[in-house]
C-alpha cells in the first residue's frame, strides 16, 4: 500500500541492488551534465546529499568547488577593483587608474591584474557594429557594382534616387558604426600620436564628405571634379572600408580573448572556498578571500590546495604536475610544503597557510605570464619606430598623389586625384605593423602558458 511505502531520507545515499540497477533511472553528473550510474567509486557527498559522476575527473572538479556546480548563480564575479591599474595591450608604457582608451593607438585599456571574469563588452560591441555594417554595405555594393554581377540598377532606379539611396545606406555605417574609429582618429590628431586610425579617419571622411557634397550641392564642386556632368559618389568605398576595419577589430579582439583565456585557466586552478579548522576543532567552509596566514585548513582527498603552506598533520600524495611537470604524485607528511593549485590525492591533510593571495606561487606565475604578454620584443620596438614615421609619410604621399593626378593625370584630373589620395590613405594603413606583430607575440605566449611554458625576453 502507498501508506506503507518507506521513503529514504534525503541525506542518505540510495542503496542499489544488482537486480534493481538496470531499472533505476540514471543520475545526472552536476559537473558535465552527462548521465551517471550510482557507482560509489565515482560519488561525492556535499551538505548531506550524495552526487554521482560519470568519471573520477568530474569528482575531483566537484570536490574542489561544489558550489560552483550546484549554485553557479550565487558565485560572485571577480572584477577588477575601481582603483585597478589599466594598460594598453599595444603600448604597455601607457598606464592609468581605471578603464579608458589609449592616447597613442586608441585601443581600449585592459586591467594589469588578471581576473576570472572575461570582459567581452568591446568584442560584443564591435561584433554588433560589424554585422549591421555588413547588412548595409552589401546592398550598397549591389547598387554601385551590380553590373559586375549582371544587376543593372540604372534599369529600375533613376540616377538621383540611386545616389540618395547610397547616401542613406552609407551614412549610418560611417557615422554610427564607424564612430569608434573616427573618435580614435580625432584623438590621434589632438595628441599628436598618429596611427592607423588617423589614416582610416581621414580617408573615410574625405570620401564620405565629398560624396555628400556632390549629392546635396553638386553645383558647388568645380567642373574638374565632375564626370559626365555629374559628381562621382564614393559612398560604397567609405562604407566598405569601415566594414572591413570592423572585421579586423573583431578578429583582433578574439585573438586577445584567446590569449587572456590562458591566464584565466591558471587562475581557475585554485578553488573559491577552503575548509577552515576552528578553535573548537570544528570545520567551516569559507571563501578563499577570508583565509589569513597561520590559519589551519583541512585538505580532503581529491580537493585542490587553496594556498601555499606546510603540512602539520596527516599523510597523503599530491599531484604537483602543474608546477613541476612530474606525473607521479609526491608524498606529503608533517613539515612538507604545499603549493596552491596542486591536487591532493587519497589522504586527508591539515595544513597551515603561509602564503595567500598574490603571494602564492601560482599567483606569481600568473603575473609572469601577464608581464611576458605585455613585454616588448625587439621586433615590436622596431615596428613601433617604423609606424611612427610611416603614418606621416603616407599622408605626404597622399597629398603628392592628389597634386600629380590633378595636374598631370587624364581628365577629370581633380576627381582622379581625389580617388588616388583616398586610396593611398586606406591601402597604406599600418595594420600589419601595429597589430599583427604584437598579436602574434601575445597569442604565442598565451599558447605557451597553456602548455606550461613561460617566455621572457632575453637580455645579454
Amino acid at each position: 500500500m502507498k501508506s506503507q511505502e518507506i521513503r529514504r531520507p534525503r541525506s542518505a545515499a540510495p542503496t542499489v541492488s544488482p537486480a534493481d540497477a538496470p531499472q533505476e533511472k540514471p543520475y545526472t553528473d552536476p559537473v558535465c551534465g552527462m548521465k551517471a550510474a550510482a557507482n560509489p567509486e565515482k560519488s561525492a557527498e556535499h551538505d548531506g546529499q550524495t552526487y554521482y559522476f560519470c568519471s573520477k575527473g568530474c569528482v575531483t572538479k566537484f570536490n574542489a568547488d561544489p558550489l560552483r556546480y550546484l549554485s553557479p548563480e550565487t558565485q560572485p564575479a571577480v572584477t577588477a577593483p575601481l582603483d585597478a591599474v589599466y594598460t594598453c595591450p599595444m603600448d604597455p608604457e601607457i598606464q592609468q587608474i581605471g578603464p579608458g582608451s589609449c592616447p597613442k593607438c586608441g585601443m581600449a585599456l585592459e586591467p594589469m591584474q588578471a581576473t576570472m571574469q572575461e570582459d567581452t563588452h568591446e568584442l560584443d560591441d564591435m561584433t554588433r557594429r560589424f554585422m549591421f555594417s555588413l547588412l548595409l554595405s552589401l546592398p550598397l555594393l549591389l547598387l554601385t557594382m551590380g553590373d559586375m554581377f549582371g544587376i543593372e540598377s540604372s534599369s529600375w532606379l533613376a540616377p538621383t534616387a540611386n545616389g540618395w539611396l547610397q547616401g542613406l545606406l552609407a551614412t549610418p555605417v560611417v557615422l554610427w558604426f564607424g564612430a569608434p574609429f573616427l573618435q580614435r582618429a580625432t584623438q590621434s590628431f589632438r595628441t599628436g600620436h598618429l596611427n592607423m586610425f588617423s589614416l582610416i579617419g581621414v580617408g573615410v571622411m574625405a570620401a564620405w564628405l565629398f560624396s555628400l557634397l556632390g549629392l546635396i550641392a553638386p553645383d558647388f564642386l568645380p567642373v574638374a571634379f565632375t564626370m559626365g556632368g555629374m559628381a562621382p559618389l564614393y559612398f560604397e568605398a567609405s562604407a566598405v572600408i569601415v566594414t572591413l576595419v570592423l572585421l579586423g577589430q573583431v578578429l583582433e579582439l578574439r585573438a586577445r580573448s584567446r590569449t587572456n583565456a590562458a591566464v584565466r585557466s591558471l587562475l581557475a586552478l585554485t578553488p573559491n572556498t577552503a575548509i577552515q579548522l576552528q578553535s573548537d576543532g570544528s570545520e567551516k567552509e569559507v571563501p578563499l578571500e577570508k583565509i589569513q596566514k597561520e590559519d589551519r585548513l583541512r585538505i580532503k582527498p581529491g580537493t585542490t590546495i587553496p594556498v601555499d603552506g606546510v603540512v602539520i598533520d596527516g599523510h597523503s600524495t599530491v599531484d604537483e604536475s602543474m608546477i613541476t611537470g612530474e606525473s607521479m604524485p609526491t608524498e606529503k607528511n608533517g613539515g612538507s610544503k604545499l603549493v596552491a593549485g596542486t591536487v591532493n590525492q587519497n589522504g586527508s591533510l591539515v595544513m597551515r597557510a603561509e602564503k595567500i593571495g598574490a603571494d602564492t606561487l601560482l599567483s606569481k606565475i600568473v603575473n609572469l605570464v601577464n608581464q611576458a604578454g605585455r613585454s616588448r620584443a625587439p621586433i615590436q620596438k622596431l615596428a613601433d619606430r617604423v609606424s611612427g614615421w610611416f603614418v606621416p609619410t603616407v599622408m605626404v604621399i597622399a597629398v603628392l598623389s592628389f597634386i600629380l593626378w590633378a595636374t598631370l593625370g587624364p581628365s577629370p584630373g581633380m576627381a582622379h586625384g581625389l580617388v588616388a589620395a583616398v586610396s593611398v590613405l586606406i591601402i597604406a594603413c599600418p595594420c600589419a605593423l601595429g597589430l599583427a606583430t604584437p598579436i602574434s607575440v601575445m597569442v604565442g605566449i598565451g599558447r605557451g602558458a597553456r602548455d606550461g611554458v613561460l617566455i621572457e625576453e632575453c637580455r645579454f
